[in-house]
């Protein structure tokens, strides 16, 4: 495998990419802080990847089974895995830590006015005053694989959200449950992806016979979910039908919300899209 690549993009953007790992990201400043900050995060982005090949048996490992990490990033993941009584892996997080990482790489080097890590759409971002940050969300799969773009939610330095991260069966990852997508925003991007693929797991119809199930690991020999049954195809649902898997989904939801554990979701199933209620949005 070829080492860690980074590359200048217009806008003031950076380009992070090493193996599996793909990232875009941006710092907003002064013309000292941000190069600084590019410097210190590409720095830290050099040796990422390989701290996490160097633990990933433990971060493969079930939560009940106490996996044991030491690296900054892996323990990151396991961190944003506790607290929820389900099968979940400290992979759930994986994407959203990295941004994670990054951000506080960035931060650590430089005062910013705002900041974003975008890892694969799971977002670190960071706001400082009165800093605001549009963000789009694409949740409409209706008409293909590439979603559309649904909507935009403006997120405020005061809102106490520095992480959102999707999950669903459309996306990188196998899912258990059927939802297109699920966006979760949270305190940080290592919790939004572990709670996005929860609740993604919960937007479910046990036993539907429209919906194509196998197992994990007879599509990938090194998913994490082994042989638990991922979601493979989901037919033209009934109103009711997807009504009733939105609504599981968000009970999931609100009790993490309840918990303290994330801040705002909004799930989408065959065009229809619940929220939390929270979401401050913006026209598409």
């Amino acid at each position: 495998m070829e080492g860690a690549s980074v590359q200048a993009l217009t806008g003031g953007r950076l380009h992070l990419q090493h193996g599996p790992i793909d990232v875009v990201l941006r710092a907003f400043g002064a013309e000292a802080a941000t190069a600084e900050a590019y410097r210190a995060v590409a720095a830290r982005f050099a040796t990422l990847l390989g701290e996490l090949a160097a633990e990933l048996t433990e971060l493969r490992r079930p939560m009940s089974a106490h996996p044991r990490v030491t690296g900054p990033v892996a323990r990151r993941m396991v961190a944003a895995c506790r607290g929820h009584a389900e099968f979940v892996t400290p992979m759930a997080a994986v994407a959203g830590a990295v941004a994670d990482e990054l951000l506080a790489a960035m931060l650590a080097a430089a005062p910013l006015d705002k900041a974003f890590v975008n890892d694969g759409g799971d977002i670190a971002l960071h706001l400082a005053g009165a800093e605001t940050l549009a963000v789009g969300l694409a949740a409409d799969f209706s008409r293909g694989p590439v979603p559309a773009l649904d909507g935009r939610v403006m997120l405020r330095a005061g809102d106490g959200i520095g992480g959102i991260a999707t999950s669903g069966r459309q996306g990188r990852s196998f899912s258990l449950g059927i939802a297109d997508s699920v966006t979760i925003l949270a305190r940080d991007a290592a919790t939004a992806d572990a709670a996005a693929t929860l609740v993604a797991n919960a937007v479910d119809l046990p036993g539907h016979p429209g919906i194509r199930r196998a197992p994990a690991a007879s599509l990938d020999p090194d998913s994490d979910l082994g042989e638990r049954l991922v979601t493979v195809a989901v037919e033209a649902l009934a109103p009711d039908a997807v009504a009733a898997a939105l609504a599981a989904g968000r009970a999931r939801a609100a009790a993490m919300r309840a918990a303290g554990l994330i801040r705002d979701a909004a799930l989408t199933l065959q065009g229809e899209t619940l929220t939390l209620g929270s979401l401050r949005e913006l026209p598409p």
